[in-house]
């Protein structure tokens, strides 16, 4: 009988010390995930991103290397899959550095209806950092922008999973 006392006293303790324990965690602070996605929620209305500088003038330079319908960034490498989506950039945030809670760009994926759902960000540097508490990752972009053009880069999936990883280029569940 004091055993059976005791399997129903820490089945009744461990809810109780579970939620307590998160709700200790949620009050000291949001993650760096939780801040990007505060940042950006306004912008699941395309609306609402273009009305504060979001733009595909980005991917309108760009002579169809991986495109179609002239914004989504498709993986040409049939065997990995997947897709990074529609960018929708702001230019006014390209610059030497990256800030968590102002990403340079918003991924979007075009639904069935014509309209568009947001996915996820990237993060767009011309110098070396970091974002998220990840390093951006090198890439020679001169065949958009000429000889010698680097932009450092990082995705974070944080509206559409990734099966690959939060901050994985390619995303194997995004469809152009």
């Amino acid at each position: 009988m004091m055993r059976k006392s005791l399997v129903l006293a820490v089945f009744a303790v461990v809810p109780v010390l579970a939620v307590a324990g998160f709700a200790a965690a949620a009050g000291g602070g949001q993650s760096q995930l939780d801040v990007v996605r505060g940042a950006t929620a306004a912008f699941h209305d395309i609306g609402a991103a273009r009305a504060a500088g979001y733009t595909v003038e980005l991917n309108e330079s760009i002579a169809n290397g991986g495109l179609t319908d002239g914004s989504c960034i498709v993986n040409k490498d049939a065997a990995a899959g997947g897709a990074m989506g529609v960018h929708m950039v702001n230019p006014g945030l390209v610059d030497g550095a990256a800030d968590d809670a102002n990403p340079e760009v918003l991924l979007y994926e075009k639904r069935n209806d014509g309209s568009f759902k947001l996915i996820g960000v990237e993060y767009v540097s011309t110098a070396a950092g970091t974002a998220l508490g990840q390093p951006l990752v090198s890439s020679d972009v001169s065949r958009f922008f000429g000889a010698g053009a680097t932009l450092y880069t990082l995705h974070a999936w944080i509206w559409k999973p990734n099966p690959d990883g939060m901050f994985r280029s390619w995303n194997a569940r995004v469809t152009c």
